[in-house]
């Protein structure tokens, strides 16, 4: 066991863990589960990213406040940096999002400004920035923000090749998001490992749970060239993936974790006998107990137990 300085050096070297009962006999399916990191998704690392960035680049100073527009994650994460690095942290969210994230940022000790569900995305988004132009905040910008992805080329794909080395990696299967993780990993995982497909896992239709409405990246070298492929994933087989996760192996992820896995059942479908296929689990089922992802379970008695 290590001895840490502070719960953001514990962000990042997430597990890969092998799926035992939902691969197709013939190919090796493997996840890597960013549930594992403090926050509980991947985004913790795009936070540290952003605040380690400003901090090095002086654009944010001790006692000021962070602001960002989020669909929950990142918001997560940045209350969690934030918290750790004595920064305030006020949160633009569409009302729309479920409230597990609007309470988990406020445990951090968060503000969080809810923005009418007609603004959708790019209202939290213009509210966001009014609020950082108003009060000298810095503005994380997390869909602009080169940290991002930089970040990712610097741990997310060297921790793969680090944990594949002198095995095969035929499959790199990951979902879209902010960009970051797959344009980061991606890059790496290609540079190192030609041979290896990188796959992108896409929503059949716009918006997979949360609502939220496509908006071109800005984030200068994020790039969809990185794949070899894309998979669309509909959003009842992404959660049912998820689901089946849960029962069948143990691993109890979130709704884009599902599709990104259900995509990666796609590949093997008409991989080799042999392949390797990894996919990319973003984040906990834990922040989705409200939404979709657990639309129709029960939570009272299980009746056909309940004499026994």
């Amino acid at each position: 066991m290590a001895i840490y300085n502070s719960i953001l050096d514990t962000i990042g070297r997430t597990p890969i863990v092998r799926i035992n009962r939902l691969a197709p006999a013939g190919v090796e399916m493997y996840v890597k589960f960013e549930a594992f990191n403090p926050g509980g998704s991947v985004k913790d690392r795009l936070a540290l990213a952003i605040i380690l960035d400003a901090e090095a680049k002086g654009l944010i100073k001790p006692g000021q406040t962070v602001v960002e527009a989020t669909s929950g994650n990142t918001g997560v994460a940045l209350a969690m940096v934030c918290a750790a690095k004595g920064y305030s942290f006020v949160a633009f969210m569409a009302e729309t999002f479920s409230v597990e994230r609007r309470k988990l940022m406020r445990a951090f000790g968060a503000k969080v400004i809810l923005t009418p569900a007609a603004e959708r995305g790019s209202g939290m988004v213009k509210r966001a920035k009014e609020y950082a132009d108003k009060h000298g905040a810095f503005l994380a910008r997390q869909f602009e923000n080169e940290a991002n992805p930089s970040f990712h080329r610097n741990t997310t794909g060297p921790e793969i090749l680090q944990d594949f080395a002198g095995r095969r990696l035929d499959w790199y299967v990951t979902g879209w998001g902010t960009g970051g993780t797959f344009t980061g990993a991606g890059e790496m995982i290609r540079l190192a490992r030609p041979e290896t497909r990188i796959v992108l896992a896409e929503p059949a239709v716009a918006a997979l749970v949360s609502g939220q409405e496509w908006k071109p990246h800005k984030i200068q070298g994020l790039n969809k060239n990185v794949a070899h492929e894309m998979v669309p994933v509909d959003e009842v087989v992404a959660r049912d993936t998820a689901r089946a996760l849960a029962q069948e192996e143990g691993i109890f992820c979130g709704i884009s974790s599902g599709g990104t896995f259900a995509a990666a059942l796609d590949i093997a479908k008409k991989a080799k006998q042999g392949d390797v296929i990894l996919a990319m689990l973003p984040d906990t089922g834990e922040r989705y107990l409200s939404t979709f992802l657990f639309e129709g379970v029960n939570e009272g008695t299980d009746v056909e137990l309940a004499d026994l």
